[in-house]
């Protein structure tokens, strides 16, 4: 007999759209891609040939559970090197990729009776794994009008004696938003009549930041002890297929994590460890050269957007991703979405993938040339047009 827990797992939509996407290109149609969250740029060369010795050299191996001890101490050098945070390598797990630390994280901290505060419109994933663990998903809304920032005052009014923890991302995925420190100040403040409360911050992008420095979590030692940190190479230095990640643990959680690691995946490659080691010491000049082209096609596309009637957009301030307000055309989010990929070749996301907010609202990547954007946009426009 099937768990019961199995029905209550969601999925990601942008596999399925890129799965659809296949099929009409194989089928001989022309698919601009603007659907999945993947940067069109090869991991740089330096990173590869590291990867590639690796295997040379025999890297062929099981590796400790938790990660090479040198790639931990890199991770821990870097965090102090950017954030002037020192993180102890034993805290720091190596895990495939970013999904694992958010599922070991609901897996830890969900179950019946539990509730978990998630932002929506989010990444999939966060409600699915809180579903499966069992917990309830309790939404506090990312709203166009603050910027799809979120309100400090909105989140901890949603707190209850149930609540296990709360899930933050800054920048955002789907919405290329950003929580200005101000708001972050007033959220860790609030926080202090809940020291039972865990904290899961989705770093992801953290060097996606398109004005402003880069703000993490563990510059707040108020918070240190039940703080979950993600983060990961695949955004950054353009390896999502590499799959590699790490979360940094509170102390009474990391042997838990370590446990459920062995059980599910016994360790990372070994290989692209080594590759991760190389893309945190060698040449940085890869991701400002990333950063620079994602910020003008972050401009480009909003400003494409803002000149279809029907159609608004911000200005995203991180990561890789417009969030463009369709409320004014005659379409749902999900009919958007369809119309767009069958009818005009080009893949985009339903808001309503990302949760109830997202009605009303696409999501594009940036991530493709600027001519793949601007193709796309002019074909959208003619969407709009002959559906008026």
């Amino acid at each position: 007999m099937l768990n019961p827990s199995a029905n209550r797992l969601g999925t990601e939509s942008a596999f399925s759209v890129l799965a659809r996407a296949g099929q009409l290109a194989a089928s001989g149609k022309d698919i601009i891609n603007l659907g999945i969250g993947q940067p069109d740029f090869r991991t740089p060369q330096h990173i590869v040939e590291a990867g590639i010795k690796a295997l040379q050299d025999g890297a062929h191996g099981y590796t400790p559970s938790m990660g090479l001890p040198e790639l931990r101490q890199t991770v821990s050098d870097d965090i102090k090197m950017r954030y002037q945070q020192d993180v102890s390598p034993e805290l720091i797990q190596i895990v495939p990729g970013g999904k694992p630390v958010m599922f070991t994280a609901m897996m830890l901290l969900g179950g019946a009776g539990q509730e978990i505060l998630t932002p929506d419109p989010a990444f999939p994933i966060y409600q699915s794994a809180i579903n499966y663990s069992g917990a309830t998903a309790v939404p506090y809304g990312l709203i166009e009008e603050n910027g799809f920032a979120f309100d400090a005052e909105d989140v901890l009014s949603k707190i209850t004696d149930k609540t296990s923890l709360i899930l933050i991302n800054s920048p955002a995925n789907p919405t290329g938003g950003t929580t200005p420190k101000s708001e972050m100040d007033k959220f860790i403040k609030g926080m202090e009549k809940f020291p039972n409360v865990k904290i899961l911050s989705d770093e992801i992008y953290d060097r996606l930041i398109f004005s402003g420095q880069p703000l993490s979590l563990l510059t707040y030692p108020e918070i240190r002890d039940r703080l979950i940190v993600l983060n990961g190479w695949s955004k950054t230095y353009a390896m999502t297929g590499w799959r590699i990640g790490y979360g940094i643990w509170p102390s009474e959680l990391i042997d838990y994590a370590d446990r459920l690691a062995v059980n599910v995946h016994s360790c990372v490659n070994a290989a692209t460890q080594h590759a991760a080691i190389t893309a945190l010491t060698g040449d940085q000049s890869c991701v400002d050269e990333m950063l620079v082209a994602f910020r003008r096609r972050a401009a480009l596309i909003s400003n494409l957007l803002n000149d279809i009637d029907g159609i608004s957009c911000q200005a995203p301030s991180g990561a890789f991703y417009a969030f463009a307000n369709i409320k004014n055309t005659a379409f749902s989010s999900m009919a958007f979405q369809e119309k767009a990929l069958e009818n005009y070749g080009v893949a985009c996301i339903s808001g309503t993938s990302f949760g109830g907010f997202g009605e009303g609202y696409i999501r594009l990547s940036c991530a493709n040339s600027d001519e793949a954007i601007t193709e796309a946009v002019s074909r959208l426009k003619q969407m709009i047009s002959d559906n008026a």
